[in-house]
Order: C-alpha cells, then sequence, then structure tokens
C-alpha cells in the first residue's frame, strides 16, 4: 500500500498536465476551481484532474508537499505553476496556452518514442 505523499507524486509525475480541484472540470464545486478549469479547457489539450474532495487524505497532504496551502493547484511537467489567480493571469496574457500546448506535444512525442 503506498502512502499518500506517494501517490501524489505519482500523479505528478505520470500526469504532464494535471490540475488539483474541488470537483471536476464538468461540475466544479467552487468558483475558483471553475475558473481555473475553464482557462485550462481553453487551451484545447488533454489534462488531467483530481478532485480533492472526493481524496481528503490528498486534499490533507497535498499543501504540505507543494508549500501551497490552496487549490486549485496546477502542475505542468512536475511543477507546480500556482492557483487560481496565477493561471488567470497567465490565461490572460497568452502565457498558460504556450505553456500547456508544449507540455501537450512534449508528452505526446515521448508517448510515440520521437526524440524530436
Amino acid at each position: 500500500m503506498s502512502t499518500t505523499a506517494e501517490n501524489i507524486q505519482r500523479q505528478i509525475s505520470e500526469n504532464p498536465i494535471l490540475i488539483y480541484m474541488k470537483g471536476s472540470p464538468q461540475l466544479p464545486q467552487c468558483g475558483f476551481s471553475a475558473q481555473t478549469v475553464q482557462a485550462l479547457m481553453s487551451c484545447g489539450e488533454r489534462f488531467a484532474f483530481v478532485n480533492v474532495l472526493d481524496n481528503p487524505d490528498i486534499r490533507a497532504e497535498l499543501p504540505k508537499i507543494a508549500n501551497w496551502p490552496t487549490f486549485p493547484q496546477l502542475w505542468v511537467e512536475g511543477e507546480l505553476v500556482g492557483g487560481c489567480d496565477i493561471v488567470m493571469e497567465m490565461h490572460q496574457n497568452g502565457e498558460l496556452e504556450k505553456l500547456v500546448k508544449d507540455a501537450a506535444q512534449r508528452a505526446g512525442a515521448a508517448e510515440s518514442g520521437d526524440n524530436a
């Protein structure tokens, strides 16, 4: 049985674009998660999500690991991007789409075994 911290590390390493949020992309359970996931969806790439309301152990442990106290949390290629305010600012100035598309492209290249 793996620990919560190990599960979090595995989720972050296995998913190039990952959002920890309250609710799901189709049914966000908080306004900040709703705004963040909308910005992420507008980039047009696939991403993984974890509903922290369904995972109280992750909800308790992740802020300690990430050194970030709130949700949502967007992780791209193993790095914490930030929460709602940061993601929205990046979305408005075009940085988010570039970050997400670049990560998705690298993940696709890795999956196909192409080292371009």
